[in-house]
Order: structure tokens, then C-alpha cells, then sequence
């Protein structure tokens, strides 16, 4: 093992300062920021309202669609560039995936919610803070939701499990000479609070099966720390307009 101690000091299943607000956007239905560390998501709900074109309409049921935008100077590595990529078209997807099991459009027949997430500040796990903030707007916007999700990256850099990976651990080896060569695998997860069913399982590099259940079960803690934030979130928005 060369990765001996995790570069910020964090404890293995340890995730990064969080803070979250929703009811930051005025003139959306609903919106939630998120922060993890140096990445910021913020996210705004609008609708349900009639959808164009109308072909897209769906009479039994309401739509949802996401959207996900990084700003062009956001990122820890080069300059983002404007305009919708592949990769944001991936992760918008990625998001909706994770989102829809929770969200119950039944009695929107023939509209659409689109929520939009954009992030002026980003250093790893940008889906995951993505999906936490959506979560939260949706759920400010009053859409009707079966549970709330939460987001988290669990992987591994070396032999290490390690919960809530920063920029410098998914590129180790450019942050940490000694570690260069060493292993990285990126685990981004989304869970269900109560069920902890998975609505999002993706990998970047390779892990065993033994490797992949111990990070799955650190995930299941961190996103119910994760979890715990988001709702303190709204209960202190309600609280403080009664």
C-alpha cells in the first residue's frame, strides 16, 4: 500500500465539510443548494406545467426532465466549455435515472417538471451533489416524492475503501508522486433513506466483488449523513415561516 493517509486528512469513511439551503432561487417552484467540500450544486424545479412540443406528452402521467450544467470556470481541472457536452448530457440522464423511482407524476397527466442544476464550483463528485440538490428541490417544490435520495462517491485509491473522493484522489498520481501508479476506482451511488435501494450504481476503474460490497455498505452511511443534512434543509425552511 503506497496510499497511507488520504491527502485532506479525512478519515476513510469520512466525507467533506456539507451545507445545504433550499428556497434560493425566487422565481422557481421550487430549489435547494448543496455543497460537499468545494463542490456546489444548485438546483431549481419548475412545473409541473404543460409541455411543448406536445408530442412528448404523456396523458397517464407527468414527465421529468433534468438538466445539468457546469459553468465554464467551475471545475479543478481545465476550463469547462460552454454550451451543452456529452458529458452533461450523460450526467442529466444519469440524474433523471436516479430521481424518477422516487418522484410520483400521477396526477400531472400531460405536463413535464424540469429541473435544472447548474454548478459554479465543482472538485469531484458533481453527479452526486447534482442529484442531493434535485432531491431537495423537488421535494421544496411540493412534487410528490415516495422517499428522498441521496448521493454519494465511494471507490477506491489503492488499497483503501474510502467514502467521498476529492479531485486530487481521483487523479492521485499527479497530487502524489509516491502514489503514482496507484489504483483508483470511482463509485458514484444514489440510495433510497428508507429501502436503501440503489437508483444509481455507476464505476470508473476496476474493483472486486468483495471491494464493491464493502464500498456499497460505507455508502450506505455516508448517504444517510447525506441524507440527514438534506432534511435538516427543509425542516429550518419551514420552521422559519411558521
Amino acid at each position: 500500500m503506497v496510499y497511507k493517509a488520504r491527502l485532506d486528512g479525512r478519515k476513510d469513511n469520512e466525507l467533506r465539510p456539507m451545507e445545504a439551503k433550499v428556497d434560493v432561487v425566487p422565481n422557481a417552484d421550487g430549489s435547494a443548494w448543496f455543497k460537499i467540500g468545494n463542490t456546489w450544486a444548485i438546483a431549481a424545479v419548475y412545473g409541473p406545467r404543460e409541455i411543448f412540443p406536445r408530442f412528448l406528452a404523456n396523458p397517464k402521467k407527468g414527465i421529468l426532465r433534468s438538466h445539468y450544467t457546469m459553468m465554464p470556470f467551475s471545475g479543478s481541472g481545465e476550463r469547462i466549455r460552454p454550451g451543452t457536452s456529452r458529458r452533461a448530457q450523460e450526467i442529466s440522464m444519469v440524474m433523471n435515472e436516479s430521481l424518477a423511482p422516487v418522484v410520483d407524476l400521477s396526477a400531472f397527466p400531460n405536463t413535464v417538471v424540469d429541473v435544472f442544476v447548474e454548478l459554479p464550483q465543482t472538485d469531484a463528485g458533481t453527479r452526486c451533489a447534482a442529484i442531493s440538490a434535485a432531491a431537495m428541490a423537488l421535494a421544496h417544490a411540493g412534487i410528490p416524492m415516495k422517499d428522498m435520495v441521496s448521493a454519494v462517491a465511494v471507490g477506491r485509491v489503492d488499497d483503501r475503501i474510502v467514502a467521498d473522493l476529492d479531485y486530487r484522489e481521483e487523479h492521485i498520481g499527479e497530487f502524489n508522486p509516491e502514489s503514482k501508479g496507484a489504483p483508483v476506482a470511482d463509485t458514484p451511488v444514489a440510495m433510497l433513506h428508507a429501502s436503501k435501494q440503489l437508483t444509481l450504481l455507476q464505476m470508473d476503474g476496476e474493483v472486486s466483488k468483495e471491494t464493491l460490497l464493502k464500498s456499497l455498505e460505507m455508502g450506505k452511511d455516508a448517504t444517510e449523513k447525506i441524507y440527514q443534512v438534506q432534511v435538516k434543509a427543509l425542516k429550518e425552511r419551514y420552521a422559519s415561516s411558521e
